[in-house]
């Protein structure tokens, strides 16, 4: 068949063979007024794709294609869209829809919406599948697809879909911003960018990571210093200097804890958009009763952050730090076990759509 009907995407399978991608058709849900579909240009990986593949975050039933960093020309429009035309450049992240009438949607938390739906390895309320970006198109409603400005180029733009409005929202949330002090543990896919983000927004802002090599890049992304968790009693002189501290590591299970939150004033949160695969250490009443931290976690964000989003990474050149390769399915493989490695500086996006598709 082929598009508009079928869509086609590399997918796999099941856990055990989460590195060997196919192509596969796939069904998208019936078009509604709201909708628009993206033929997809560029889409990178993130590490929610790597732990959904896995398995890491429960298993699934394949074919599954995931992705959900993408950036594309908007090819079909639905007849009530109102702020998208064909031909459009635009973007979508991890959420494609969500109900917009519940008070958790009225309130701008559409995020939360209890009937949300992810961009992939999610039903819709009809029973149908939503399906991610390694293929040819996506399909998603207005709401959650984005306009990219002109000054943002395709591949560097489609981390911003995810890694972006998910490092970002929290901060803003927390009101960051002038006369605050943040601290960024795990600089990767998540982290350089939540770090770009607190400078952006006029904090004072430090790298924690366990990489002293990552250090020179720590400073190019604006730390005003970094601090080696590998050290020894390396939290000593960090007592209570932080109002937030964001984990963007996915590896929380294996932390002392105590020696994070000892990082916070009183009422400073240690926030989590980093999701292990294993539940976090146990902790006892008294490391919250001895310092009042608060622990804290997000998903992704709201359509109004996201604008605001765009708008900063433009103004204050925000910018993810992207290698690019070819979108097939061995350079899938080759790129989602480089992802299992941390072998990224520090996002891949996959490119070259239009070639892997031309007959799709």
């Amino acid at each position: 068949m082929g598009y508009p009907d079928t869509f086609t995407g590399f997918c796999v399978d099941e856990p055990k063979s989460w590195n060997v991608f196919h192509r596969s058709e796939l069904k998208p849900k019936t078009f509604g007024d709201h909708d628009v579909d993206v033929e997809v240009e560029a889409c990178s990986i993130c590490a929610s794709d790597l732990h959904t593949i896995t398995g890491g975050w429960g298993e699934y039933t394949g074919p599954l294609c995931v992705g959900h960093e993408v950036v594309g020309k908007a090819v079909k429009v639905g007849k009530h869209v109102k702020n998208f035309q064909v031909g459009d450049r635009v973007g979508v992240g991890a959420q494609v829809w969500a109900c917009l009438e519940c008070d958790l949607c009225k309130d701008k938390n559409e995020n939360y919406c209890p009937k949300l739906v992810d961009t992939y390895n999610a039903q819709y309320e009809d029973g149908s599948q939503a399906h991610g970006g390694f293929a040819s198109h996506i399909r998603a409603h207005e709401y959650f697809t984005f306009k990219i400005p002109d000054a943002i180029e395709t591949n560097v733009a489609a981390p911003l879909l995810c890694a972006g409005i998910t490092t970002y929202s929290p901060l803003v949330r927390a009101s960051i911003g002038p006369g605050k002090t943040v601290g960024i543990v795990g600089i990767g896919g998540l982290g350089h960018l939540a770090l770009q983000w607190a400078v952006a927004l006029g904090a004072e802002a430090y790298a924690l990571t366990h990489s002293p090599s990552k250090k020179d890049d720590c400073k190019k992304l604006g730390a005003k210093d970094v601090i080696i968790t590998t050290d020894k009693d390396w939290s000593q002189a960090w007592k209570a200097k932080f109002d937030f501290v964001m984990n963007c590591t996915d590896v929380t299970d294996k932390f002392d804890m105590a020696s994070y939150l000892s990082l916070l004033k009183p009422g400073g949160e240690f926030h989590m958009v980093g999701i292990p695969d294993k539940p976090l250490p146990k902790m006892s009443a008294g490391i919250f009763a001895g310092g009042a931290p608060k622990l804290t976690g997000s998903h992704l964000g709201n359509h109004q952050e996201m604008e605001a989003l765009l708008k900063l990474a433009v103004e204050k050149n925000v910018k993810p730090w992207v290698e690019v390769m070819d979108i097939s399915e061995q350079n899938l493989k080759i790129g989602f076990e480089k992802q299992q490695d941390n072998a990224f500086r520090y996002r891949c996006t996959f490119a070259g759509f239009d070639r892997a598709f031309s007959k799709a």
